[in-house]
C-alpha cells in the first residue's frame, strides 16, 4: 500500500477526508448535471455484451476512457432501461483482470512471447499434430459473445482452412435444444415470434424461464402494471418461487422434469374441449392424428400425480391458453438443460400448432436465448448447420455455398463434426488432441467438471483466446491470446427476437490485445488460406458484406440491411416481427410437425444416499462464469459468493440453521462452504445454488448428461445430499472474495 493512500485513510478515519472530489457534480453537454467522474467528451452509440436480449446503449468516453452509460431510450429493445450489469458494463474494459499479451507455456511456466512467435507456434503444433494424427484431432469452441462477423470468419477458419469438422460453440451449452426443437416442429431454427409478443398477448406462458433475474429487461413486457399495458394473464412454470414466479397470476410450482407431463395435459384438455384449429391443423401440420391419440391418456388425474398440481389447476391453465386471442409460450434453461430439451420444445411448439398460435401477433412459441449473439452464431457460425441456416447433407446447399465462396464443393463437409460435449470426450478418449477455446471458459460452465479437467489435461496443446486472464480455463493452456471483448471492437449482435443492432468500439484494446476477427486473419495468413478465403478482407465489414451475400435468399436474411441502416433505426428484424405468417414451414412439404413427445423420468433420481434434487441457475447481477462481472466491484459486492437454498422443513429435520457453511455431495464429487439460506423459495426434497463461482463450482457435482438430438448437457436435475461443512473445510471471508 502506498504512502498517500495511508494518509488518506487517516483523513478519513478521522473525519478529515470527505471525499468531496470524489463526489462531485459537473455539466455534461448531453445529460446536464451528473457526478463529475461521468462528464463524457462524447457518447457512443452500441448494444449490451451481455444477455441475448439485445438492449441498445449509449457509453461515455472521456480521454480514451469510458466513463458511463446510458439506455438509448431510442432503442426498441429497451427504451433507455439497462439492468445492472449493463449500467456497469464500462467498467470492464479497464478491468485488472484484463489479458494484454501473448503468453506461452515455456518450462510449465506461461511467458510473455511476441504475437509473431504466438501465432507462428500456434500454426506450426496444430499443423504437427494434425499430421500425425489427421485433420479432426483438432476441436474448436467459439462463443456467443463473439461479432456476428466473428463468428461467420471462425467457421471458414476452422472447416475450409484447419480442415476440421469438430468445431461448435459454447451456445451448445444453453440453446442447442431450443435450435433442435425448433428443427423437428418447423424444419429451421429461428424464434417465430417477437418481443412486443409479450404486450399483445392474452395469455403469456413461461415455462423453466426467471426473466427476471436472466433477461430482466422483459419483465417490464409482462408486467401488467406498465404504463399502456394491456389485461392478460401471466403464468410461469418452475419448480421454484422465482423472481418471475412472483409477478405471476398462476404460478405452476411442478415437480422437476414434469414439464413434458404438464404440455401433453393441456394438449389433452385443449383436445377434448374442442378449443383447437381445425382448419389450421388440416392445412399446415402433420402429425395430429398420432398426436391426439397420444395425449389422450395424459388426462387431468394422470398429470396431476406426475406434476404435482391439482386437475382443477391443469384445466383452468389449459382453459386459459386455449381461450386466449393471441397466447405466447416463453421458455430458457429450464426447459433446454435437459435429457429431453429438444422434445420438451417439440412438445411446447405442438400447443402453438394445434391451437394457430403461431404466424400471428401476439401469439408465438418463442425461446428466449441466452447469449448476447448466440443468434448470430446459429446463423453464421458453421457448426451444427452450414451457414445460412443451410444443410451439411443437402448437396444443393453445399453446392450454393461453394458457388458463393469460389471453391469446389468437396472442400464443404457433408455432415457436422463433434458437438461440444463429444469433443470434451473425444479429448478425454486421445482421439482430440488441441484444443481452441475462443471466448469461454469451461472450467466452470461445462459440467461434470472432473471429466472436463481430464480433458484439458490429455492434450497435447491447449489454446484458450480470452479478453481476461487467467480465468480457471487459462491456466491451464499451453498458450493464451489476448482479445479485444465488448467494447473494442465493431460489428453486429443478433438479439432473441432475431434484431440486428449495431456494435461500435468505444475504447482501444488494452497492452497488445488484438481483436478476435484479426487475430483469425493473422492465423489464416500463416496457414496459407487468407487470400482464398478471405479476398482481400481487412475488417469486419468485408466480413458482413460477404454474409449478406451467403444469407440472402435465406431465412435469415441480411441482405436487405447496411451497416448504417442497422445502426441509424436501433436494430432491424430479419424475417419481421413474425415467422410463418404464411403457414409455410421450412420442411420438404412445408408443413409443421406434430410430435408425439413421451413424459421419461429425468436421468439421475434421488435416492437413500442422496436424497435432494439440485437445481442450479444463475443471478442477476453476475453473467455465466464471473470472467467480467467478478472484476466489477459493484457488481461482486453485491453477490460475492455462491449460496445454497433449502426448505425450512428440509433444515429442520437436518438440524441445520440459517447461515451454516454446508457441504453438497453427489457421486461425482462435493462443494464445500456454501452459506445455507433457508427458504420456502424450494419445495421439500429440492435445494437451489448459482453456477456463476469458480469457487464453489456447482459442476463438480453435475452429471455428464446429454440431449441424444441437441448434444445439450443436463445441468439440473442430479442427486445430492447436504451435510454441515467441518470447520477445517471452510474458507475464510477473504479467500471467499
Amino acid at each position: 500500500m502506498s504512502d498517500i493512500s495511508i494518509v488518506q485513510r487517516v483523513k478519513r478515519f478521522v473525519g478529515i477526508d470527505t471525499q468531496a472530489e470524489k463526489y462531485a457534480y459537473a455539466q455534461d453537454p448531453a445529460y446536464g448535471f451528473i457526478s463529475e467522474s461521468r462528464v463524457a467528451e462524447r457518447w457512443i452509440k452500441t448494444t449490451c455484451g451481455y444477455c441475448s436480449v439485445g438492449c441498445g446503449m449509449l457509453v461515455g468516453v472521456r480521454d480514451n476512457k469510458a466513463v458511463a452509460v446510458r439506455g438509448n431510450p431510442d432503442h426498441p429493445v429497451n427504451a433507455g432501461k439497462l439492468c445492472p450489469k449493463g449500467l456497469s458494463e464500462h467498467h470492464i474494459l479497464d478491468a485488472p483482470g484484463r489479458a494484454r499479451q501473448p503468453l506461452l507455456r515455456k518450462e510449465g511456466v506461461l511467458t510473455p512471447v511476441s504475437w509473431d512467435e504466438a501465432l507462428d507456434t500456434m500454426v506450426s503444433r496444430i499443423r504437427d499434430i494434425q499430421g500425425r494424427y489427421g485433420n479432426e484431432s483438432l476441436g474448436v469452441v467459439g462463443t456467443g459473445q463473439l461479432l456476428t462477423e466473428e463468428c461467420y470468419t471462425l467457421g471458414k477458419l476452422v472447416q475450409l482452412g484447419f480442415r476440421t469438422r469438430n468445431n461448435d460453440g459454447n451456445t451448445t451449452l444453453c440453446m442447442a435444444s431450443a435450435v433442435s426443437g425448433y428443427k423437428l416442429s418447423f424444419g429451421s431454427d429461428g424464434p417465430p415470434g417477437s418481443y412486443a409478443d409479450m404486450q399483445s398477448a392474452d395469455v403469456i406462458l413461461l415455462v423453466g424461464a426467471n426473466i427476471a433475474d436472466n433477461h430482466p429487461i422483459l419483465c417490464h413486457r409482462v408486467d401488467r402494471t406498465s404504463p399502456g399495458t394491456k389485461p392478460r394473464t401471466l403464468i410461469v412454470v418452475d419448480p421454484r418461487v422465482t423472481k418471475t414466479a412472483m409477478m405471476s397470476d398462476i404460478h405452476l410450482a411442478i415437480k422437476p422434469r414434469s414439464d413434458i407431463a404438464l404440455l401433453n395435459g393441456i394438449a389433452h384438455v385443449l383436445i377434448r374441449e374442442g378449443l383447437i384449429d381445425h382448419e389450421y391443423i388440416r392445412q399446415h401440420t402433420t402429425g395430429f392424428e398420432e398426436y391426439a391419440e397420444f395425449v389422450s391418456t395424459f388426462t387431468p388425474a394422470c398429470v396431476a400425480s406426475i406434476t404435482g398440481l391439482t386437475e382443477e389447476r391443469l384445466i383452468e391453465v389449459a382453459l386459459l391458453y386455449g381461450r386466449a386471442r393471441a397466447a405466447f409460450i416463453g421458455w430458457t434453461m429450464g426447459v433446454n438443460h435437459s435429457t429431453q430439451g429438444s422434445v420438451t420444445v417439440a412438445a411446447i411448439n405442438n400447443l402453438a400448432l394445434i391451437t394457430g398460435n403461431i404466424g400471428r401477433t401476439g401469439a408465438a412459441p418463442f425461446s428466449i436465448t441466452g447469449q448476447c449473439n448466440a443468434m448470430g452464431t446459429r446463423e453464421s457460425g458453421f457448426t451444427a448447420s452450414l451457414p445460412g441456416y443451410r444443410k451439411f447433407d443437402s448437396l444443393a446447399d453445399r453446392t450454393d455455398l461453394a458457388r458463393i465462396w469460389n471453391i469446389d464443393v468437396e472442400r464443404i463437409p457433408a455432415s457436422r463434426g463433434l458437438a461440444y460435449p463429444d469433443i470434451i470426450e473425444a479429448a478425454v478418449q486421445g482421439r482430440i488432441k488441441a484444443l481452441w477455446f475462443v471466448a469461454t471458459n469451461p472450467a466452470v460452465s461445462f459440467p461434470n467438471y472432473k471429466l472436463l479437467e481430464h480433458a484439458l489435461r490429455s492434450v497435447e496443446f491447449l489454446v484458450v483466446q480470452d479478453g481476461f486472464h487467467p480465468t480457471p480455463t487459462s491456466e491451464f493452456a499451453h498458450l493464451v491470446l489476448p482479445a479485444a471483448i465488448w467494447g473494442e471492437k465493431e460489428g453486429t449482435f443478433t438479439n432473441s427476437e432475431r434484431r440486428i443492432s449495431k456494435v461500435n468500439p468505444v475504447v482501444s484494446p488494452p497492452g497488445e490485445a488484438r481483436s478476435d476477427f484479426d487475430i483469425f486473419l493473422a492465423i489464416a495468413k500463416r496457414l496459407g488460406v487468407k487470400e482464398g478465403l478471405y479476398p482481400g478482407w481487412n475488417t469486419t465489414h468485408d466480413a458482413f458484406l460477404e454474409w449478406q451475400r451467403v444469407s440472402a435468399g435465406r431465412m435469415c436474411d441480411y441482405s436487405r440491411f447496411t451497416w448504417k441502416q442497422i445502426e441509424d433505426e436501433n436494430g432491424l428484424q430479419w424475417g419481421g416481427a413474425s415467422l410463418y405468417r404464411d403457414g409455410v414451414f421450412a420442411t420438404d412439404d412445408g408443413r409443421a410437425r406434430i410430435h408425439c413427445v413421451p413424459c421419461d423420468p429425468f436421468t439421475e433420481q434421488p435416492d437413500v444416499n442422496f436424497e435432494f434434487i439440485l437445481n442450479t441457475g444463475r443471478t442477476v447481477e453476475h453473467w455465466h462464469t464471473r470472467t467480467k462481472t467478478a472484476q466489477v466491484d459493484l457488481l461482486n459486492d453485491m453477490v460475492p459468493n455462491a449460496w445454497l437454498e433449502m426448505n425450512p422443513a428440509d433444515a429442520n429435520r437436518l438440524s441445520l440453521k440459517p447461515h451454516d457453511r454446508v457441504t453438497v455431495r453427489s457421486r461425482r464429487g462435493a462443494v464445500s462452504d456454501l452459506e445455507l439460506r433457508i427458504t420456502g423459495i424450494v419445495a421439500p426434497g429440492q435445494v437451489f445454488m448459482p453456477f456463476h463461482f469458480s469457487e464453489t463450482n456447482s459442476n463438480i457435482v453435475t452429471l455428464g448428461a446429454f440431449d441424444p438430438i441437441s448434444r445439450e448437457p443436463n445441468f439440473k436435475q442430479c442427486a445430492v445430499s447436504i451435510e454441515r461443512t467441518p470447520r477445517s473445510n471452510r474458507r475464510s471471508v477473504a479467500a471467499r472474495r
